[in-house]
C-alpha cells in the first residue's frame, strides 16, 4: 500500500509543479488512494466536512478578518511610526523597523500575507527613499513577513495541534523562541548589508526633542499596542481559548480603526471583509482535501509502513532529522504552510516520536520549514505578494531574499533541530 500513496503523492505533486489548482490536485491523489483502498470519495467528503465544523478552525477566519483590519485601519503605521523612532536613526535601523514591524502584526494576526500587504505599501517606499535597493527593502520585509507564521498566535499552529492533537498553546509557544531568533539575525544581517548602501539617516535631535517625540508617537501608538498585549495575556493567562481571542482581536480592532486612528471607514471595512472572506474560502478548500487525503495515509496504515521503511534505511537520528527536514523544506517550496501541515504531519508524528522528539518540538520543525516555504521558490506566495506590492521585478529579490534566508534562517531551521530547548523550555516554563 505504501506504493501506492507514494503514487498519489507524486500525481499530487506532478500536477503542483504543472500548476493546477490546489483543490484538483488534492482530488486526483484522492482518486488515486480511494480507487485502490477500502475508503469511497463520498465517505471521505462527509467526513472532511464533519471535521470543517471543529471551533477550533474558527479562528483562522478570524484572525485573517483581524489582520486584514489593521492594515486598512491605520493600525499597523501607528506601530511602524512607533518602532522607527527608537531605531530611524542608527545606520540599518530602518530596515530594523521593517523586521520587529512584521514580527508585531504577525503577532496579532497569525499570518505571513498580513505582515507584506500591512507593511509593504509603507515601508517599502519610505527605505527607498532613505537609501535602500528597492529589491533589498522588498526582500526584507517579505522574509520578515514569515515571522508571521511563528511569532504566536499563529494560523498554522492552530491548524498542526488541531491535526495532531498536541495543545494548541504548547503549539504557539514552540514557535516563539524560534521566531524571536530568526528576527534577530534578521536584523543583525541587515545591519550588516546596510553598510555597503547609501543611506540618508534622520536629522539627530536634541534629548528634549526625541523624548518629546517619543512621547508622541508612543502615547499615538497605546491603542495599537494593546492590541498584542490583550490578544496573548489573555490566550497564556488562560483567560480566552485561541478562538475567542482571534473574536476579540476583530471587536478590538473596529472601534480602534474607525474612532481613533479613522483610517477605518464603512467602506474599507466591507473591502476587508470581501478580503477575508476570499482567502478564507481559500484556505479551508485547501484544508478539506489535504484534509481528507491526509486521513486516506492514516487509514491506510501508511505512517507507520513509513516508519517501518526508514528505519530499514538507516537508525542514525542525525541522518533522519536531516531528511525530515529535506523533505519537509521541499514540501514548502511546492504547497502552502497550511496543505503541508496537514498532508505530513500525521504521516511524520509516528516517525518522530520513534526518534525521540516530543510533538511540541515537532510543532517548532514544522513550523519554520514549511514557513520558509512561503518565500522559496517556486511556491514563494509571500515573496510574490512582496515583489507585486513593492513593484519590483521578482527576479530582483530573489537573491537578497536567499541571502536573508540562508544567513538568518537556516541557521535556526538547524538549531530547532538538534537543541530541542530552543522549542520546549518556553512551553515547559508555562506548564506544557
Amino acid at each position: 500500500m505504501i506504493e501506492i500513496a507514494i503514487l498519489a503523492f507524486a500525481v499530487l505533486v506532478v500536477l503542483l509543479t504543472l500548476g493546477v489548482p490546489l483543490p484538483y490536485c488534492f482530488g486526483a491523489g484522492l482518486m488515486v488512494m480511494t480507487l485502490v483502498g477500502e475508503a469511497t470519495m463520498r465517505g471521505m467528503m462527509l467526513w472532511g466536512f464533519s471535521q470543517l465544523t471543529n471551533p477550533v478552525l474558527l479562528a483562522i477566519p478570524l484572525f485573517v478578518f483581524a489582520g486584514t483590519i489593521m492594515s486598512v485601519s491605520g493600525i499597523a503605521a501607528s506601530l511602524l511610526k512607533f518602532v522607527n523612532i527608537f531605531v530611524g536613526r542608527v545606520r540599518g535601523g530602518l530596515g530594523v523597523v521593517a523586521t520587529v514591524s512584521c514580527a508585531i502584526i504577525g503577532a496579532i494576526s497569525g499570518s505571513g500575507l498580513t505582515g507584506v500587504a500591512a507593511i509593504g505599501p509603507l515601508l517599502i517606499p519610505e527605505m527607498e527613499s532613505k537609501g535602500y535597493p528597492r529589491a533589498y527593502a522588498t526582500a526584507l520585509v517579505a522574509n520578515s513577513s514569515i515571522l508571521g507564521l511563528l511569532i504566536p498566535p499563529s494560523v498554522t499552529m492552530i491548524v498542526y495541534g488541531w491535526v495532531t492533537d498536541t495543545s494548541i498553546l504548547a503549539s504557539f509557544l514552540a514557535t516563539l523562541g524560534p521566531g524571536l531568533l530568526i528576527m534577530l539575525n534578521f536584523s543583525i544581517v541587515n545591519m550588516i548589508m546596510a553598510r555597503k548602501f547609501p543611506l540618508v539617516l534622520d536629522e539627530p535631535m536634541d534629548t528634549a526633542a526625541l523624548m518629546k517625540h517619543a512621547s508622541k508617537r508612543t502615547i499615538n501608538a497605546i491603542p495599537a499596542l494593546l492590541m498584542p498585549v490583550i490578544i496573548l495575556g489573555g490566550i497564556y493567562g488562560g483567560i480566552m481559548t485561541p478562538t475567542e481571542a482571534a473574536a476579540v482581536s476583530v471587536i478590538y480592532a473596529l472601534p480602534v480603526g474607525f474612532m481613533i486612528y479613522k483610517g477605518l471607514t464603512f467602506r474599507t471595512l466591507l473591502d476587508a471583509g470581501k478580503e477575508s472572506a476570499s482567502a478564507v474560502g481559500a484556505i479551508l478548500i485547501m484544508i478539506l482535501f489535504s484534509l481528507m487525503l491526509s486521513q486516506i495515509y492514516v487509514m491506510e496504515d501508511i505512517p507507520q509502513a513509513l516508519v517501518d521503511k526508514i528505519f530499514e534505511f538507516t537508525d542514525n537520528k542525525v541522518l533522519l532529522l536531516i531528511m525530515i527536514n529535506l523533505f519537509l523544506f521541499g514540501i514548502g517550496m511546492i504547497v502552502n504552510d497550511i496543505t503541508a501541515i496537514i498532508l505530513t504531519a500525521p504521516l511524520l508524528l509516528p516517525l518522530m516520536t520513534a526518534l525521540g522528539v516530543s510533538p511540541v518540538q515537532f510543532a517548532a520543525i514544522m513550523g519554520v520549514n514549511t514557513a520558509m516555504g512561503g518565500v522559496t521558490p517556486p511556491y514563494a506566495s509571500i515573496l510574490y505578494l512582496g515583489a507585486r506590492i513593492g513593484k519590483v521585478k521578482f527576479t530582483e529579490v530573489v537573491k537578497p531574499a536567499m541571502i536573508l534566508l540562508i544567513f538568518g534562517y537556516i541557521p535556526v531551521v538547524i538549531l530547532v533541530s538538534v537543541w530541542p530547548d530552543l522549542s520546549e523550555y518556553i512551553p515547559r516554563a508555562f506548564g506544557y
